[in-house]
């Protein structure tokens, strides 16, 4: 399955900038995961870490969730889970292939408790490098926009890859002024240490006042 190529004046272009030059690319990425699904490959490490932050039952929003792949996981070990994505055919494919699950098109950079009709969540998980495909100057919003749908205490686990167009320094600064503390780094979501490989950022917060 060959990657759509693009054309654009923007070196890191945003998820909706992409998909405006290349319409292709959402359901490029739909049958990439559909692939990998009836592969049997392994899409539930993202879920299984988050599973070790919360406690049974959680409430967690899968923020960016794409085709649905690790609301699905997480709501198969017994979570409450909502997915919001900004791409409608992305949240098409999630509905198709999780009609259970719940998914709404929504912009993380305008997020709120509003949008999901629950009450503040216990997490929120952000992989598939969602955080570099906002557009420049709305991941800081978005993750106080996060910050805001969960409640004090509650946990934040982001990953995404380096030379993106966002730095992981400049990121944890977001971050910071948005309301999380960091917990842990690692570089992969298995857990392994910083040191392992420098292109990877997976990063545990949890929900405190903002700076």
């Amino acid at each position: 399955m060959t990657e759509p190529t693009r054309e654009s004046r923007r070196e890191n272009p945003s998820w909706a900038e992409w998909v405006s030059e290349d319409p292709t690319r959402s359901q490029w990425y739909v049958d990439r995961i559909r692939a990998m699904a009836a592969r049997g490959d392994d899409l539930g490490g993202e879920a299984r870490l988050v599973n070790a932050l919360v406690t049974p039952g959680s409430r967690i929003l899968d923020a960016g969730c794409g085709p649905g792949r690790v609301a699905a996981a997480l709501s198969a070990l017994g979570h409450d889970v909502v997915g919001v994505d900004l791409d409608p055919v992305l949240i098409a494919a999630a509905r198709e292939d999780h009609p259970s699950l719940r998914f709404e098109v929504v912009d993380l950079a305008r997020l709120s408790l509003d949008d999901l009709d629950v009450t503040p969540l216990d997490a929120i998980v952000c992989a598939g490098n969602v955080m570099p495909f906002m557009p420049d100057d709305a991941r800081r919003g978005g993750l106080a926009a996060m910050r805001q749908c969960v409640r004090d205490g509650g946990r934040l686990a982001v990953g995404f890859g380096a030379g993106r167009g966002y730095t992981f320094e400049q990121f944890f600064d977001d971050a910071d002024a948005a309301g999380w503390r960091l917990d842990a780094r690692f570089s992969t979501w298995e857990m392994r240490s910083p040191s392992h490989d420098d292109g990877f950022v997976v990063a545990v917060f949890t929900a405190v006042a903002p700076r």
